[in-house]
């Protein structure tokens, strides 16, 4: 019996032993999923905060986008009113009545003296009429061209450009603020 009782004393020494194992490496393992699980845990809180900046940075990209876009619409909308309305100013300076534009070539030709002594007038033909009126000893030639005058000197040396569209054109760039002001407030 004294056998069994050394056998059983090493077993239950050996089960005393092995469950002290077992317990520790139960503690181990569960130490370690936790650490695992916390790990986890953070690594997706970071891919969370991660992925919420990479959606708060694409919708600003989408936002500033669309913005442009809105922008681009608006000047683009706003430069076709823009030329409509350069497009019906010239129209209406083209179809004034013979009466108005002799009296506009009067002006253009008296500022243009001022510059040019002995100026030669370049005209649409059918003008010369408007303009023998204003001036005497002065040479005038008719030519396909547009509504207003060229001023040339005798020597062709100063050519000034009268021409309605050259004039509405440069008033147009010189006063761009005010006439956007009017249109677009």
């Amino acid at each position: 019996m004294a056998l069994d009782t050394v056998v059983r004393d090493i077993l239950e020494k050996a089960k005393c032993e092995a469950d002290s194992l077992i317990a520790e490496a139960e503690k181990e393992r569960d130490a370690i999923l936790k650490e695992c699980e916390e790990s986890i845990a953070k690594r997706k809180r970071v891919q969370e905060k991660q992925f919420e900046d990479l959606t708060r940075r694409l919708a600003r990209q989408e936002i500033s986008s669309a913005e442009l876009e809105a922008k681009k619409i608006v000047l683009k909308a706003k430069k076709e009113i823009l030329d409509r309305a350069f497009g019906e100013a010239l129209r209406e300076i083209y179809g004034m009545d013979r009466e108005n534009r002799a009296r506009i070539y009067h002006k253009i030709i008296e500022r243009a003296k001022t510059i040019v002594s002995r100026p030669r007038i370049i005209c649409p033909k059918g003008d010369a009429a408007l303009i023998e009126k204003s001036v005497a000893n002065v040479a005038i030639i008719e030519t396909d061209m547009e509504p207003g005058l060229i001023i040339e000197s005798e020597d062709g040396l100063i050519r000034l450009d009268f021409r309605f569209r050259t004039m509405l054109e440069e008033i147009w760039e010189k006063e761009m603020k005010k006439i956007s002001t009017i249109l677009f407030g």
